[in-house]
């Protein structure tokens, strides 16, 4: 699965068209879908994305927790699945951000890409700019409050 670092600003232009970081496209290249996977997230103004096998993983997980027929996963399913959109690199490495996700997360002449490790977020470049400052004063009170690393022993 693909492993996504760093936050890199890139232009779009009138198209709506975008440069994917060159280390996210090396993170998605050995999947069997040469592009990434986007969609409207629940609770965040931004767009997530991952490579293909993060959302088969995701579906497998929705139908082996709920069951096929469960309304829990039936609702998480059309608020992700069915609004995930595909979006192939062209020669130059970019794609065409769906106007409507684009409008969603009011990315206009730069988007923003934040790798959050098995996913990533596309941000307005302003919006960014204050959600990572939220994002750092939470962080601050949330991290002594996790467990160490390695399970907690020392040794």
């Amino acid at each position: 699965m693909a492993f996504f670092l760093s936050t890199f600003t890139n232009k779009v232009d009138k198209k709506g068209r975008v440069s994917v970081p060159a280390s996210f496209r090396t993170a998605v290249s050995s999947s069997h879908f040469p592009g990434i996977v986007v969609y409207r997230p629940f609770n965040l103004p931004c767009i997530e994305g991952a490579d293909i096998t993060f959302l088969e993983q995701l579906s497998d997980r929705l139908y082996g927790d709920f069951g096929p027929f469960n309304p829990d996963q039936m609702s998480v399913a059309t608020a992700i699945l069915a609004g995930a959109s595909q979006l192939g690199f062209d020669p130059e490495g970019r794609v065409m951000l769906p106007g409507e996700l684009r409008e969603f997360a009011a990315i206009d002449s730069h988007a923003t890409f934040v790798g959050l490790g098995r996913k990533f977020q596309i941000w307005g470049a302003d919006a960014y700019a204050a959600h990572r400052e939220d994002q750092l004063a939470h962080a601050a009170e949330a991290a002594p409050k996790l467990p160490p690393f390695g399970g907690g022993g020392a040794t």
